[in-house]
């Protein structure tokens, strides 16, 4: 028996490069998945093929609450239960000076990266306490932890996403449910390469590696970690 057999994983952001490694993880792990991105083409162009016993795919805004909390309640209704939220939606944006920073870079950031996770702590939390337990994963970032010139957006967004994973966990860890979040370098995405196509792209944490470190978050190995910022940067 594989190690998440039956149980019940949310991928949020699942069309992504990163978001397919891990729904493919936990394929082969045996869950059953939730996938979901911001439109149903998107995610049949991804996942043609999903089976529809096992694996469930759910366009939804994620920035909006009404939105994320139907998604949500349809996925109670087709499984039964959320065991796993790996929340892995996000987004990059270089941005001005913080003098300069536009209303439009600084809610793209705080919407995507943030907002989101506290959206889906809104619908995803409830449902954990009900039924006992449970394992959310985040997405902060390496570069979270130092200002840098033209990131402040980008950077205070996911130092926000550290922050509530650590708020989260002190409320939670008493109710069987951990909250932790990986913090990655640049991840080896075809996005990444195109848009940096002169890096040296074997320095870039690869998704897999990345994915192996959220199924362990996800796994009972992880059950005496609460609130952790773990880095996963490659050789970057």
């Amino acid at each position: 028996m594989s190690m998440f057999t039956d149980k019940v994983v949310v991928v949020t952001g699942a069309a992504g490069g990163l978001g397919q490694s891990i729904a493919a993880y936990f394929r082969r792990e045996g869950a059953r998945l939730a996938l979901l991105d911001v439109s149903a083409a998107i995610l049949h162009k991804v996942f043609p093929d999903s089976n529809p016993e096992s694996e469930f795919c759910i366009p939804c805004d994620l920035t909006d609450r009404d939105s994320t909390g139907k998604a949500f309640a349809d996925i109670v209704g087709r499984f039964g239960r959320i065991d796993v939220l790996a929340n892995i939606a996000g987004g990059f944006i270089m941005g001005e000076a913080v003098h300069e920073t536009t209303e439009a870079t600084w809610n793209f950031l705080f919407d995507l990266n943030t907002r989101s996770v506290v959206n889906t702590a809104s619908a995803a939390v409830p449902v954990m306490l009900k039924q006992g337990g449970g394992k959310i994963i985040n997405v902060s970032a390496a570069s979270s932890l130092k200002g840098a010139a033209h990131l402040g957006a980008y950077i205070a967004s996911k130092s926000a996403v550290l922050r509530l994973t650590e708020s989260m966990a002190d409320e939670l860890r008493a109710k069987k449910i951990n909250v932790n979040c990986i913090m990655p370098s640049i991840i080896d995405t075809p996005a990444n390469r195109n848009s940096m196509p002169d890096a040296d792209h074997s320095k870039w944490v690869k998704p897999a590696d990345l994915a192996s470190v959220v199924g362990f978050l996800a796994s009972d190995a992880s059950s005496a970690i609460h609130g952790a910022g773990i880095p996963v940067v490659g050789l970057s």
